[in-house]
């Protein structure tokens, strides 16, 4: 299951887990859409490809709640 980070590794922005506009590469590693565009859609922390990644609503977030862990250093 991902682990649905909270906020862009890149400027800090919050990325809900409910809502569209997160970009993930095969690590999970986390960016809004502003910076994916950014990095031409290559993680700049591995080199993999940025992806739309998937929301989780409902029932299943509640079930399984997105990560509280912030991995912005800025």
């Amino acid at each position: 299951m991902l682990e649905m980070r909270p906020d862009c590794e890149r400027c800090g922005t919050d990325l809900p887990a409910n809502a569209h506009g997160a970009f993930i590469c095969s690590f999970e590693c986390t960016f809004c859409a502003d910076c994916a565009d950014a990095v031409d859609d290559v993680c700049p922390n591995c080199g993999g490809e940025l992806v739309d990644r998937p929301t989780r609503t409902g029932k299943a977030l509640e079930r399984n709640p997105a990560s509280t862990e912030r991995k912005f250093k800025g």
